[in-house]
Formats: C-alpha cells, structure tokens, sequence
C-alpha cells in the first residue's frame, strides 16, 4: 500500500526513546514499517514543536499521549484495558473522537459481542485484574451501594475534563437523603495526605460511608450504580452491566449518565437505572473502534486507520 513510501515518525516520551525501553505496540510498528520498506523515525515528543514538526517533516506522524490534529498526524495510547489502543485523529481516552461517533447497537453482531465481552469478563473481571494491581483478598461489601471511583486529581487531563471536581462529587452523593452504603475508593496512586485524611473524616460522619480499598470487581459487584468522573472503572462497570454515572467527559459516555452539576447528579442518582446492551457497547468501543496491539495484522491495521483519517 501506498503509505510505507512514506515515512513514518514516532514521537515518543524520553523514556521510550531507546528501543530496550520502548513499549511493545512501537516496536513491533518500527519492525513491521521496517520490514515493508519504509523508513521510521524516532524522536522526542515535545508538545510545544510537535505541530510544527509535524507540518515541516514528510510523511505519516504518531504521537503518543497526543492531542494534536493534522491530516497527518495520529494520537496513540492505550484505551483504558490492554491490548487496546487508542490511534485517534483527535486525542486519547477522554479526548479521541470515539465521544463524537454515534452508537447504534442494533449493528452489533450479538453472537461475537458476547464472546468477545465474554473473554474481556474471564480475564478481568473473573481474573481480579484491572490497569493497576488489585488486592485479591475478598472482602465483605454492602450489597446496593453507591460505588464511588475517585481518580488522581493532579493529572492535567483530569483537570480539563472534570464537569464537577471530586470535592463536589462526594459532596453531592453524601448531602442526599439516601439510605444507601456509599463505597469511596481512593485512586491507587493518588499519595495526597490532605485528600486522605478528608476520606477518613467524611467516614466518621456518615455511616454510610466506607472508605475502602477492595478490589474494584468486588466492589462494582456490590453497587447498585458506579459513580467517577471518567476514570476506566466506568468501562469494568459497564463489563458487569451496572448502571454508570460520569461526572466528567468521556468517550465511553454513550450508554452511560453524563452529568455537569451538583444537581443533575443526584436527578441521576435517584432515577431508575439506565438499561443498556453492556456486549454491544462494550464490542462497539473496543472491536470496532480501537486497535489490539496484538492485532496478527497491527502493521495494516495503522494503515488502515491513517486512511481512514
């Protein structure tokens, strides 16, 4: 195909620079661009030059963790759940175009949605795995709960795509008269003292409240509904059929309850849950509009998506 006469340029992080560093879904783009006869370029991925790099060098640019828009140009990461990959026109998780596609699952096919959802619950949610490690100690949980995710409020995206902060999104879900356990789950990497020290105050309070540290399947199959403002946990809910509730932007937001105020979001708390086809849905972002760096045919698959670009 056309594309391997042109050159492909990688702009990757510092730490992916040198190639015993460099993570799987590149090196195998680097092997098999390679191998098809065309030239790949590494370099750093500085934000501040990367457009005008892109529009002064040739051929075909990836960026990863990317959120620039060229003819081009392709933005990679990983969607949330391995092995996918965002390589997106747009941006990645809360910023690629998937937020803007319309979904429709009377075109999913229901057989291989289900098998494929099925293979996604037997690793993840049967496994006890999830993106960071997870305690594989059972715990005793509330049946009917609030699950609430918080997520790493020092990461920039998050910042950017919050409708309500996390602040007033534990504010909204504990001043309601709720019988309800509410479960608050801290982000694992999350190390803010002030932020933990409020978790256990809020605790002490209201004893509904149970900061825990559980494993996320464990808890998702306890709650009534899941509550985060876009964190992955939203899709691992979807994989157990509950209903979803964001409280910020997200490309996954299509069968879930986006919320923008304080509000809305008790409206949505006291409505009946959302019923949805969790397979389709589940089969539509991943299958269908994401790549699997274990794709056989990933080399094409990224051709594929700069046509489709």
């Amino acid at each position: 195909m056309a594309m391997c006469a042109e050159p492909l340029t990688l702009h990757l992080p510092e730490g992916q620079l040198s190639p015993e560093s460099r993570l799987p879904f590149y090196a195998r783009l680097i092997d098999g661009f390679s191998a098809l006869g065309g030239e790949v370029f590494v370099v750093r991925h500085d934000r501040a030059t990367a457009l005008a790099r892109v529009q002064d060098t040739p051929g075909f640019h990836i960026l990863d963790h990317g959120r620039l828009r060229h003819p081009r140009a392709l933005n990679a990461g990983v969607a949330y759940v391995y092995p996918f990959w965002h390589l997106d026109p747009w941006g990645i998780r809360a910023f690629s175009s998937i937020a803007a596609k319309s979904f429709d699952p009377a075109t999913i096919p229901n057989g291989p949605a289900r098998a494929f959802v099925d293979r996604l619950r037997a690793r993840l949610v049967v496994g006890r795995k999830s993106r960071y490690a997870q305690p594989q100690e059972r715990v005793a949980l509330p049946q009917g709960a609030i699950a609430v995710f918080l997520q790493d409020e020092s990461h920039r995206d998050l910042t950017e795509t919050c409708h309500l902060s996390m602040d007033q999104m534990l504010a909204a879900v504990t001043a309601r008269d709720d019988p309800r356990p509410i479960l608050i789950k801290p982000h694992p990497l999350d190390s803010d003292a002030t932020r933990h020290r409020t978790l256990r105050r809020l605790a002490r309070r209201d004893p509904r409240v149970q900061v825990v540290a559980a494993n996320i399947h464990d808890m998702i199959a306890a709650a009534s509904v899941v509550v985060t403002i876009n964190s992955a946990t939203g899709l691992e809910a979807m994989m157990q059929g509950k209903p979803v509730i964001l409280c910020g932007r997200a490309d996954f937001h299509h069968v879930a309850t986006t919320v923008a105020t304080v509000a809305e979001l008790s409206v949505a708390l006291d409505a009946p849950p959302r019923a949805y086809d969790a397979d389709a849905f589940l089969y539509w972002y991943f299958r269908q509009n994401c790549l699997s760096a274990q794709s056989p045919t990933l080399v094409d698959d990224v051709r594929d998506a700069f046509d489709r670009a």
